[in-house]
């Protein structure tokens, strides 16, 4: 079989977490959680990392650090994995919906529109018009290793006291080529960045995320957070409610013997992703999706896109075969206005969100994915 997107674990994976077997120093304490947090802080050029349990729980927590409130509203994507959404109904907020642009990103022009006509701003807060509610943030996810176009972002939501938590939780490794954000990595330009080391991330410590802020007041509050808000540690006062977030030595272990290979892993998906770009486009009625001209991308994912009247099937119809030939394939994430638990909620000219989830198809893309793995995927699109 070749599966869609599997870790790889070859480098000292194993030696760093026998010495954590060998000392004894297995759970949240000991010094492999520092090191992970310092050497993620370095390759990101952030002042600050805070490891947690998993992404989910990062964005959850920088939301809680930037003051969103029950009763409040976060603007998010409605195309994204579902996490990004629940971790704004975990604080109480509600999540009002935007579409995508031709990256599978947050549509900028679509956002600052609705920002423009649907809102409004008086005593130093942002009110949504339709439902009175204040608007405390917006979550820009940067999909499948995407960059959004953040410097677009960052004006009009510091003049309408809107705060920015970047879920990056894709797109480690990603950084700017061009504008005035030239040189940084995603997840480092809003006021809370957070990453993700799920089993299927670029790199991984079987579930796992981090925080990063330029901020070391935000850095104390979510290590202060995450260790279930300990005042006293030695009488156990706790004068907050905290939670029980923070990454475990073995995982923090992995995760620093995996981001020693992760310029190996990003050369590996760039590599990839071209491979696929010039054998692919001379199937009919299938293409690469296109990725932004203005970053460089980690390629954490690769998408295809089908032309169903050129192709001869659907996207469901390519799945089904390609299982058959023992390729696993996934489609984009089912939209999240349409999720049972948020369609109540409101959303804002979606479109191009629900044409390119009803087009696209991600195909295998591990880090040690072969030559002849590409070509029996591409062989078996071209008969499909």
């Amino acid at each position: 079989m070749i599966p869609l997107s599997v870790p790889s674990l070859k480098g000292n994976e194993l030696k760093y977490v026998k010495e954590c077997l060998d000392t004894e120093w297995v759970s949240s304490a000991g010094t492999y959680v520092e090191r992970f947090e310092s050497n993620l802080a370095s390759f990101v050029h952030a002042p600050n990392a805070v490891a947690c349990v998993n992404g989910t729980a990062a964005l959850q927590v920088a939301l809680v650090i930037l003051g969103v409130r029950p009763g409040e509203e976060v603007l998010v994507p409605t195309l994204t994995f579902i996490a990004t959404i629940n971790a704004v109904r975990y604080v109480g907020a509600e999540p009002v919906f935007m579409d995508c642009d031709d990256f599978y990103n947050v549509d900028v022009d679509k956002t600052l529109e609705f920002l423009a006509k649907e809102t409004e701003f008086r005593n130093g807060n942002t009110y949504n018009r339709t439902t009175g509610r204040r608007i405390a943030a917006i979550i820009p996810v940067h999909v499948f290793g995407n960059a959004v176009m953040l410097h677009r972002f960052i004006d009009p939501c510091h003049e309408r006291n809107i705060r920015i938590v970047e879920d990056a939780t894709e797109s480690l490794g990603t950084y700017y080529l061009n504008s005035e954000l030239q040189g940084r990595y995603t997840g480092t330009v809003g006021d809370i960045g957070c990453f993700s080391f799920n089993g299927n991330k670029i790199i991984t410590t079987g579930g796992g995320g981090m925080l990063v802020t330029s901020s070391a007041e935000y850095a104390e509050k979510a290590r202060y957070l995450t260790t279930q808000a300990k005042d006293d540690e030695v009488r156990y006062v706790h004068n907050e409610v905290g939670f029980n977030f923070r990454l475990t030595n073995i995982q923090a272990a992995i995760g620093v013997a995996q981001l020693e290979c992760l310029q190996d892993f990003l050369e590996a998906k760039r590599r990839i992703y071209a491979t696929y770009k010039d054998k692919v486009c001379a199937i009919e009625g299938v293409s690469v999706a296109d990725v932004p001209a203005y970053a460089k991308n980690n390629h954490w994912m690769v998408a295809v896109q089908l032309d169903t009247r050129r192709y001869g099937k659907n996207r469901e119809e390519l799945m089904a075969f390609l299982k058959e030939q023992d390729i696993q394939t996934r489609p984009v994430w089912h939209l999240n206005h349409l999720q049972v638990p948020y369609r109540t909620c409101q959303s804002y000219r979606i479109e191009k969100a629900i044409t390119l989830h009803e087009k696209t198809l991600c195909v295998p893309c591990s880090v040690n994915l072969t030559e002849g793995d590409i070509d029996c995927v591409i062989s078996n699109l071209r008969h499909g």
